[in-house]
Formats: C-alpha cells, structure tokens, sequence
C-alpha cells in the first residue's frame, strides 16, 4: 500500500468513524435527557449494533496497514495526518486486545446499567445497582489485563482518562491536597457562616431556566452551536464544533446548582466549541484528556465563576432575574455566598476548598475496588467511612452517598482524578494568564472574551493534535505542582475567613 492510498483510506475510515460517533453520541444524549424512561431497551439494541459496526470498521487488517503505513512515512505526511493515524493506532490497539462479541456486550451492560443507576438512585438502593457494577469492575479488569498485563489494572483505566497518570503519581498529588488543604478546612469549619437569607429561596424553575440561558450568554456561549437540556446527572456531548450539548438540574431551593452546573458544562463546550475547522469530523475534534477537560471547564467554573470580579456582572444578571429574592443584596454579599465553605455530601456541590477531597475519597475506592481490596457489596460502608474520616460527616443514604455520581454506572473507572488534576492545572494556567490578561478587570466587566482568547490559543484550538506533555507545560509555564494549587485556595479562603 502506497502513502497516498493510505491517506485515502484515512479520509474514508474517518468519515465512517464520525458518521457511527455522531450517532451513538446523539442516542446517548437522547437517553440522559428527554427519552422515556424504557427507551434504554430498543436505544440498547440500537447502541449494540452500532457498536459492531465501530468494531469491525477499525479493527480489521486493512485499517491496521494504513495506520502502520502512514506512521513509518512521518517525514513524507503533515503533521494533522500523521496525528490523525497516530491517535487512530492508540484506539485501535485498545479496541484489538477484546475480541468483538466482549466489546459489544460491554456497550449492552452499560447501556443497560446507566438506566439502572437512574432507579437506583432515585429509590436509594444500592443492591439495585450493584450486580451491574460488578460486571462492569469484572470487564474493566479484564480490558486492562489484556491490554497490559504488566502493569496494575487501575494504572490502565487511569491511562484512559489523563495519559501518563499512575498511582504512583497521584498517591503524591493527593498526599499533598490532603496535607496543605486538611488544616485549612478544619479552621474554616470553626468559623463557619450561616448561609444568607437570601439563598434560601424559593428561586421558580422558569425563571432559573432564563437565568441559564443568560449565564451561558456571558460566558460567551453561541447558542446556535450549543444548547441546554435536562438531565439528573449534568454532562456534556459533543459531535463536532457546531453541535454541543449542555446539560444541567434544576432544584426549586437552590439556583446556584445549576448555576455552576451551566457555568462548569459551558467550560467544557468553550473547549469543543474553539477546536480549529480543520480538525472537525476527525479524531483529533476533541479535548485531549478529561484531566486538560476538567481544566476548563473547573477554570470558568471556580476561578471565574467564584471570583470577586465575576459577582460583579453575576449580581446584574440575578438582580434582572430574581429582583425580589436579590433586593438589597451587594456584591460582597454575593461573593461570600458563593465561596461559603463547609464538608458537604454531594461532590458537585461542594464549595472549592473542599471539592479535591471528594475526588481523592473516589480515588481510594476505585484503586481498591479495581486492586480486589474491596468488593463492590462493600463500597456503601466504605464510602460512608472515609466521608466521616476525611470530611467529618456522616452520609445519610446511599441516593447522597455511592449513588450520587453516574460515572461508574457507564464504566468511567479512573476518571474522577481528572477533576483534581484539572483543578490544579487551572490554577497554574491563570498564573500564566495573568502576566498578559488583566483578568479581574475584563471579568469584572462581563467581558470573558480575553480569557476565553487566551485559553483558545494554548489548550482549546489544538483538540488532540498536541500530545499532553508538549500542551500543558506551556500552558502552565512548567510542570504541575501541587503546592501551586493548595496555595491558591489557602490564600482566597484565608482572605474569605480571616484565618
């Protein structure tokens, strides 16, 4: 097979590539969204057979000459081609080590499970989910048994999410937050403020969903590329950069849920949304690593969205929205509020102090649970122990406790370090950004586009044409460092709680 044949073949193998992608993200969406709650059985079948076809048409010998062709001609190709096949090899060889029927069953079981995690959750009962998270741990170890036998299981699923990421590597990391961050939050919990009358509502779904569409407005958000929907658990899917899908969920008691939800999601729609044209409806269209995602979208949401500056275009939003439950309120008022800090059950709710530790208490389970040091029948005591150790409360059920999240439930094993990785990267990126952007005086002005600038030209317009370790350290101005991030939320909640 000639270069040029290779490349032709390339061309074709994408186009079939996003055309099967674009469909089984668009069913997915449709299911966590607006699909009756049964859709999950003929979407399962759907999902089944698409899955095949994704299957067969990247893992056959003819796909693998082309990648192997184009990747021994690197001085002859460009470097989106080259890249486009490299990346390409890496999904190819994690797809060869299963053989097709285990493939496909593994899309089934987590179509399946997704639905069943939805019940479980709203009835708080883990033995409803618990046999399918079983298959899922069973199916994990196996992938990363076959796919690197040498190293452990965990190593291989945390590969998956933030190249490179090891237990090794995050043991440290998250000795460190632990370390630096534990002091501080057990002196802010002696300080503890009440929660302003004013948050207490009630705060009418309506009118939260205009506000949503407003936060999204001054986050720079395009809304003929990007919608909102509805969701229990928020996400974002994407299929190219002119179709994002946002999702939030609405609570009557507490607009600053979907607040964040939408301002964090939207980060992750900025990232997709700022891709280069010529990368579109290929595999290099999307973000790099959840950990770089998770950098984004944690960046609008706490260091904009929870910063001083950003109260002051955010109380003018609210006050034209909510102009009776915001009347007299002022922006030190709305910043106090938004950065109120204490232990909390719910990860997606918790205040930025506290958050990284919600991450690391998942961590623990996971590494055990992959490691066999913990059964998946024992993961609601488990979990209710290190929350009572670590964040010193007690967790009442399991709907606000194993349940909360649905990353499991679709096989996201080894994904929650992102969330932390991601929050430490930020912080080390608004040090770069803040030697060329006035950032508190554009933020202050509800103008986020010099920082969304800034992000496109270091992270956002590559997707995956740039490796990880060549992104991140010019965007971060060197190596991550722990202590960069712990120092960050030391200083804003000393300052917030006189400590």
């Amino acid at each position: 097979m000639t270069l040029n044949e290779a490349i032709e073949k390339l061309n074709e193998l994408e186009k079939a590539g996003y055309a099967l992608g674009h469909a089984q993200s668009i069913l997915y969406t449709d299911g966590d969204t607006v699909a009756p709650k049964n859709s999950w059985k003929g979407r399962g079948m759907a999902l089944s057979y698409l899955s095949e076809l994704t299957y067969k048409q990247l893992v056959n010998p003819e796909t693998g000459e082309v990648l192997e062709t184009i990747l021994q001609h690197r001085d002859e190709t460009d470097e989106i081609t080259f890249r486009r096949a490299e990346v390409l090899k890496e999904q190819y060889d994690d797809l060869h080590v299963l053989p097709m029927e285990e493939y496909v069953a593994y899309q089934e079981l987590t179509n399946e499970s997704s639905a069943v995690w939805h019940d479980a959750k709203e009835k708080s009962d883990w033995k409803l989910f618990e046999p399918f998270l079983e298959k899922i741990v069973a199916a994990r170890r196996r992938y990363a048994s076959l796919k690197a036998p040498e190293k452990p299981a965990y190593d291989v699923l945390l590969d998956e999410y933030e190249k490179g990421a090891t237990m090794a590597s995050l043991d440290p990391f998250f000795r460190t937050l632990k370390e630096e961050l534990s002091p501080v939050i057990l002196e802010v919990a002696k300080r503890e403020k009440p929660v302003p009358a004013f948050m207490k509502g009630p705060w009418p779904v309506s009118s939260q969903k205009a506000f949503s569409e407003k936060i999204m407005a001054l986050e720079g958000i395009d809304p003929l590329n990007c919608t909102l929907g509805e969701t229990e658990h928020p996400f974002t899917n994407n299929t190219n950069k002119w179709d994002v899908r946002i999702t939030t969920h609405y609570y009557e008691e507490d607009p600053f849920f979907s607040m964040y939800s939408v301002i964090h999601e939207g980060g992750h729609a900025l990232y997709e949304l700022d891709v280069r044209d010529d990368l579109q409806f290929t595999c290099l269209s999307g973000g790099i690593t959840m950990g770089v995602h998770e950098s984004q979208s944690r960046f609008y949401e706490n260091i904009i969205g929870r910063s001083r500056a950003f109260c002051t275009p955010l109380l003018k939003v609210m006050k034209e929205v909510f102009p009776e439950q915001m009347k007299g309120v002022t922006e030190e008022d709305l910043y106090s509020a938004v950065n109120l800090s204490k232990p909390s059950l719910i990860r997606t709710e918790a205040d930025e102090l506290t958050y990284s530790l919600h991450v690391m208490i998942r961590y623990e389970l996971e590494r055990a649970m992959i490691g066999g040091d913990l059964k998946v029948q024992d993961i609601p005591v488990e979990w209710n122990r290190l929350y009572r150790e670590i964040l010193g409360i007690d967790v009442p059920d399991d709907r606000r406790g194993c349940l909360q999240d649905s990353h499991w439930s679709f096989g996201g094993i080894g994904y929650f370090p992102s969330y932390a990785l991601g929050s430490a990267y930020g912080v080390q990126m608004l040090r770069e950004m803040e030697k060329t952007v006035d950032v508190p005086g554009t933020v202050g002005k509800g103008d986020l586009a010099p920082v969304t600038a800034w992000l496109t030209e270091k992270i956002h317009q590559y997707g995956s044409l740039k490796k990880p370790q060549d992104l991140l350290p010019a965007a971060m101005g060197g190596p991550l460092d722990a202590t960069v991030y712990t120092g960050y939320l030391k200083k804003k909640f000393g300052e917030l709680y006189h400590l």
